[in-house]
Parts: structure tokens; C-alpha cells; sequence
């Protein structure tokens, strides 16, 4: 649950961002965004969410 919500929070300040520079208009945010919530209650959304945790596993796992 923590680690969606990072990663909900992370994507939500990067839009924002993209938006006030002018980078992306508001227009194709909100498509952004509605494609996301739809996605998130399709078929697919458990397997997104393996492969987004696997790979924040493989990042938590890496030494310096």
C-alpha cells in the first residue's frame, strides 16, 4: 500500500509539473489521467502491479 501511494504521489507532482511548465496541456493530462483510473480496473491491473513491484524489489536490492 505504501509503495502505490509513492508512486501515485510521485506521478501526481511529475503532472503537475509537465502542466505549469507547459510541457503537456490540460487537455491530454486529463486523458492521462482517466486512461489510468480505467486501466487500474481492468483485467491487466494485477499484472502492472506485479511487474511495478518486482522492479521497485530489484531497485530496493541493488547495493552501492
Amino acid at each position: 500500500m505504501a509503495l502505490s501511494l509513492s508512486v501515485v504521489l510521485l506521478l501526481g507532482i511529475v503532472l503537475i509539473v509537465l502542466i505549469r511548465g507547459k510541457s503537456i496541456k490540460a487537455g491530454p493530462a486529463l486523458v492521462a489521467i482517466l486512461f489510468g483510473f480505467f486501466l487500474a480496473s481492468s483485467g491487466v491491473a494485477p499484472s502492472i502491479n506485479k511487474f511495478l513491484t518486482s522492479i521497485a524489489d530489484t531497485i530496493n536490492h541493488i547495493t552501492f
